[in-house]
């Protein structure tokens, strides 16, 4: 199992400010999260990955 990431590491790995990542999550957006116990929010890498992948936009003169 992959070792889980915090809010603060995601957001740094991001480039976004906590906020913004807490409102992401409020909304339903952003990458899938979990929760251990009654407060600790983590997220997975493999999740951060597949949220990154998501937002990519392909382009004619990409790599082919």
């Amino acid at each position: 199992m992959e070792a889980l990431l915090d809010e603060k590491q995601v957001a740094e790995r991001l480039n976004v400010a906590l906020p913004t990542l807490r409102n992401w999550r409020s909304l339903g957006r952003g990458p899938n999260w979990c929760r251990i116990g009654a407060r600790a929010v983590r997220y997975a890498p493999s999740e951060i990955e597949k949220f990154i992948a998501r937002g990519m936009v392909e382009t004619q003169g990409g790599a082919a």
